[in-house]
């Protein structure tokens, strides 16, 4: 039986995927749990319990989880990439009409409207809304994963120029891109062509901040910027001055904050990239069957602290080791074995930088003193039985 803990409320579809016989749901922190399934809920703060074996977020961004902590602790940390992919294209396209037409304007003006020559007033007073068409406009799309492929592809079938920028394009995705789509190897061509730009890249210390007082300076007068997928990934104080300055036409934002707020040019939407039904289920199942994989099976998938490392259960269970990826762990794993007089019958070992993760089926039945072994060697952080 394997206790789980929930954080946020999480779909019933996802939980569902969990059966009762095998796992116990709880809310209660108190609790030793075996995982922990959350959305938005900061884990900063927690005291992560010496049972806790993986975090499963039902969502892309792991920000609200302390990952060192949780990687020197052996415990994987799940993400859901793509399960919201669409949801959050959908309010990119959204934010490009936005930023095109000004649809919030005229909509708080004609709610002021009264009397009985409201058609009069409007046909009067439109002239002060309007906008341009994106189609024919282009589109810097950086960050080209799950979410930059999709919206790449629909600006291009709106009939937009789309230019993207990914220095870590994998096949998978670049295979999912339209072959109109152009793509450079200088996000500075991203800066100096686009009418549009959108960004879909994780925070880390190299991109806080990127689009700056430096990057704008690059841009095209009048440039809208789109932001769904981080807020500090754009400086709040560059980019108001530049919308002063006429450099900026209209940022659209999804993280609103005391700085980007009732601003003039800065559509401050209230963080609904991913908040639709669909999306939420879709990243609830998704979770959920990470983390039941991984207890079950001891395989992982979709972690962002420990590599992606499958393999087949074997006849008399398996070991799943959690170590540094350092020189001479494999040696010492075989020897742990040998010594106990046990073969080896399958084995697979990846690392993702430091962090190293191995799995090994036994063709006997695996004793409490090889784990002993197991854990005493220098650098394992966690040893699990699985049969």
């Amino acid at each position: 039986m394997y206790d789980i803990l929930t954080l946020n409320k999480i779909a019933a579809c996802g939980l569902e995927q969990l059966p009762a016989a095998q796992y116990a749901i709880t809310d209660d922190q108190a609790k030793d749990v075996d995982g922990i399934i959350l959305r938005s809920f900061s884990m900063h703060d927690m005291e992560l319990p010496a049972s806790l074996k993986a975090v499963a977020r039902a969502g892309a961004g792991t920000n609200n989880i302390p990952i060192d902590k949780c990687s020197e602790k052996g415990i994987v940390v799940f993400n859901t990439p793509g399960a919201n992919a669409n949801a959050v294209k959908e309010l990119v396209l959204a934010g490009l009409l936005l930023a095109s037409r000004d649809v919030n304007g005229g909509i708080a003006w004609a709610n002021t409207l009264t009397g009985d020559d409201v058609a009069k007033q409007v046909e009067k007073g439109k002239s002060n809304f309007a906008g341009h068409e994106i189609q024919g406009k282009t589109l810097g799309v950086i960050g080209l994963g799950a979410i930059g492929v999709l919206v790449a592809n629909a600006a291009y079938h709106l009939g937009m120029k789309v230019i993207g920028y990914d220095p870590y394009l994998s096949v998978d995705y670049a295979l999912r891109l339209s072959s109109h789509i152009m793509t450079t190897k200088n996000v500075q061509d991203v800066y100096a062509q686009a009418d549009y730009i959108t960004i879909h890249v994780p925070l880390t210390d190299e991109t806080r901040n990127m689009l700056s007082a430096d990057t704008f300076a690059v841009m095209k007068d009048g440039v809208n910027i789109l932001n769904f997928a981080r807020g500090e990934l754009v400086n709040n104080d560059d980019i108001k001055k530049a919308i002063a300055d006429g450099k900026v036409a209209h940022y659209v934002v999804d993280f609103p904050c005391a700085e980007t707020v009732n601003q003039k040019g800065i559509i401050a939407i209230p963080h609904l990239g991913a908040s639709t039904s669909e999306s939420e289920d879709n990243c609830a199942v998704m979770a959920a069957r990470e983390l039941a994989d991984y207890l079950e099976n001891g395989n992982i998938l979709n972690s962002v602290n420990f590599p992606n490392c499958s393999l087949p259960m074997g006849e008399h269970g398996r070991v799943a080791i959690i170590h540094r990826n350092i020189p001479n762990m494999i040696t010492q794993f075989t020897a742990a074995f040998s010594a106990q007089g046990s073969n080896i019958s399958d084995m697979i070992n990846k690392s993702k930088k430091d962090n190293a993760y191995t799995i090994i089926n036994a063709d006997v039945v695996i004793t409490d003193e090889l784990v002993d072994k197991l854990n005493a060697i220098d650098g394992v952080l966690r040893v699990r039985v699985i049969r």
